[in-house]
């Protein structure tokens, strides 16, 4: 029998249980290794013990804020690919400092329709072709 899981380790992370549970729960139904987190500090120790392929966070959350996330996710996984949301109109300023400072981080407007949202870490995901 053939697994056809892709293998792909997601990490969700958002401060709102529901919206991290169930957006993990669509990628593994999807064949994505997704593990959801509500605590960014607690993201970034699992980033230590394995390395994600892909991180999907809210922008604005507290202790850590999505931006600041994927930076120092980035810093210790150099590969892993990076999808922030957001549902506020205040993360427009995040956004712009994040640009600024060399990041160039792709976001998505809360909420994000499920088949949305997997085209999206599909195109994060695909392999690179490299021209021949």
């Amino acid at each position: 029998m053939i697994d056809r899981r892709n293998h792909n380790r997601v990490f969700v992370v958002d401060d709102e249980h529901l919206i991290a549970s169930t957006t993990a729960m669509i990628l593994h139904l999807r064949g994505f290794d997704a593990a959801f987190f509500t605590v960014p500090l607690e993201a970034l120790q699992a980033a230590h013990v394995e390395a994600p392929d892909l991180l999907i966070s809210d922008v604005i959350m507290p202790d850590l804020s999505g931006i600041e996330l994927a930076i120092q996710i980035k810093a210790i996984c150099p590969e892993c690919k990076i999808l922030l949301f957001a549902g506020q109109a205040a993360t427009a300023y995040l956004l712009t400092k994040d640009h600024e400072n060399g990041h160039g981080f792709e976001i998505l407007s809360k909420p994000v329709h499920p088949l949305d949202l997997l085209k999206k870490v599909q195109a994060a995901l695909a392999p690179i072709k490299v021209p021949q």
